[in-house]
């Protein structure tokens, strides 16, 4: 009798053997293991990625947007507007979002290792660093001289930035509540796919800082 956990391949491209070829960290973001139905940590993790995709083609949308509009409109500030200005507050701001990838990936690090109390502060650190940002982007936004309404400008750097603001949110509410299952005994025994996903989720939300930072405070007026 076939085993029912197997799905049998008869394709004549064994995507196993294409998948374990793959680098270590490509591999896990792809459903492997061979079609075994109850490897749910890569399937779900392929899901995470699906998802990430979809979500990069809104924030593309809004990046050419924002580009399209830079370039045919000569008169991008209002008058008597300066505009968003790279400033030491928005490099240190900056500076900490992108530091708080390399914590968090720290800190799923020693999960793997089971090493749990290294992982609470980690994540904790992260999700500090998270609520750092987002407090500075408020400060920002409170002494800007333009609002939404202030013309194209206006529009587009609220809505990049507020936009991101909402990914960041997101994630540290994700953090946290992955903070809070690690006081359930034994809950990470066996699979922590949350963290896995939440950490993948903060490299993205990272990774998109990095182009808006470029458009908006790099790229002058």
């Amino acid at each position: 009798m076939p085993n029912p956990t197997h799905h049998i391949d008869e394709s004549p491209i064994r995507f196993d053997r294409l998948v374990q070829s793959l680098p270590n960290w490509l591999q896990r973001f792809l459903p492997i293991g061979g079609g075994i139905a109850h490897d749910h940590h890569g399937k779900g993790m392929f899901g995470v990625t699906v998802f990430l995709m979809s979500e990069s083609l809104v924030f593309l949308s809004f990046f050419f947007t924002y580009i399209a509009l830079r370039l045919t409109h000569s008169n991008w500030l209002p008058p008597g507007v300066k505009g968003p200005e790279l400033s030491k507050f928005i490099i240190i701001n900056t500076v900490v979002l992108l530091s708080s990838s390399f914590v968090i990936q720290a800190a799923e690090n020693a999960l793997k290792r089971q090493k749990i109390i290294r992982f609470r502060w980690l994540w904790a650190l992260t999700s500090g660093m998270g609520i750092y940002f987002l407090v500075g982007v408020a400060i920002e936004w409170s002494n800007l001289n333009f609002r939404l309404t202030e013309g194209l400008m206006g529009g587009t750097f609220y809505l990049l930035t507020g936009f991101h603001g909402l990914h960041v949110l997101t994630g540290i509410l994700l953090q946290l509540l992955m903070l809070a299952r690690s006081f359930i005994r034994g809950n990470y025994n066996k699979s922590h796919f949350g963290v896995s996903a939440t950490t993948l989720f903060w490299h993205f939300v990272d990774a998109i800082w990095v182009v808006l930072f470029s458009l908006i405070y790099l790229w002058p007026p």
